[in-house]
């Protein structure tokens, strides 16, 4: 027996829901050109929807009020939490492997592969939950009978551009060294492969992931982009995803950025050579470090 298909019309993941775009606005989405050539028709997978700058702002204030009940949990339940993320993804990774697959043009072997590292990445920034403290900070030298002890705390609310390229690895490794200290995050996706990221959405909404330390807004980059960058409360600002991203100038983001005095993670290569970096490789501290301040504290030695 024949029968429709039943396809979907995605939404934005905002505040721990899913609502619409305020624009009512919603864009076709199809999946990567497999085989020799590549030239076969495009497939047609869902409808996403087009994100807008209200959509970005009401993003941005949903991670506001989240933050500071997330900063203050401990380390340990952070790390928690987060590993229960990654339960999620494996217990989906059927649909996460195709949809890897459909975004990216890759055999299945492959695609299981990319899945296989987004979860063990997920997993890997998780742990560090309870240890980068102890790795940054310190107990100071100082000339005086004080004790001196510098200590990490997170930046606030993080903006990223998610890679345009790797629509599940590149994603979980911006995303995970963002959080995992504190911050909440607003991730604008790739819009040409955004499914990988509206599932990982599904996936921390049916985790223990507090609503509003992630939200994830489908579009274009180009349109939503620029309010981030100029965004008074938003404390900083990833520019990774502008490496391919249509229509993005990220030099005039970082200009933008400047202006309220974002912290500023720059896209690998330089101007319009910017590139993607290799997410296969193995991650150091330094996305994580990206987005921590420094704090000090001075206290007097006792007799």
């Amino acid at each position: 027996m024949s029968r429709v298909d039943v396809k979907k019309t995605y939404k934005l993941y905002i505040g721990g829901k899913f609502p619409r775009s305020e624009s009512g606005r919603s864009y076709e989405v199809y999946a990567a050109p497999t085989g020799r050539g590549k030239t076969a028709t495009p497939r047609f997978l869902a409808n996403a929807a087009q994100g807008s700058r209200k959509d970005g702002r009401d993003a941005v204030t949903a991670a506001r009020a989240a933050q500071p009940g997330w900063a203050g949990a401990t380390a340990y339940n952070r790390g928690q939490v987060l590993y229960r993320v990654a339960e999620v993804m494996e217990s989906r990774r059927p649909q996460l492997v195709q949809e890897v697959r459909d975004a990216e043009g890759l055999t299945p072997a492959a695609a299981e592969a990319v899945v296989s590292q987004a979860i063990d990445r997920w997993v890997w920034y998780a742990g560090w939950s309870d240890k980068y403290v102890q790795i940054l900070g310190g107990l100071n030298p100082v000339a005086g009978p004080y004790f001196n002890i510098s200590a990490s705390e997170p930046t606030g609310v993080v903006a990223v551009l998610a890679p345009q390229e790797s629509s599940l690895l590149g994603l979980v490794s911006v995303i995970a060294p963002v959080i995992v200290s504190g911050n909440t995050v607003v991730v604008v996706t790739s819009a040409e492969r955004p499914l990988p990221a509206i599932t990982l959405a599904e996936c921390l909404a049916t985790s223990d992931v507090p609503g509003g330390v992630v939200n994830i807004v489908t579009g274009r980059a180009a349109e939503i982009a620029p309010w981030l960058a100029s965004h008074r409360d938003v404390n900083a600002i990833d520019l990774t995803g502008a490496a391919g991203a249509e229509g993005v100038d990220w030099a005039a983001l970082e200009e933008a950025s400047a202006d309220n005095l974002k912290r500023v993670l720059r896209p690998g290569g330089d101007g319009a050579e910017a590139v993607e970096p290799d997410w296969s490789a193995t991650p150091d501290l330094s996305r994580l470090t990206a987005f921590l301040e420094t704090k000090t504290v001075w206290h007097p030695k006792g007799r």
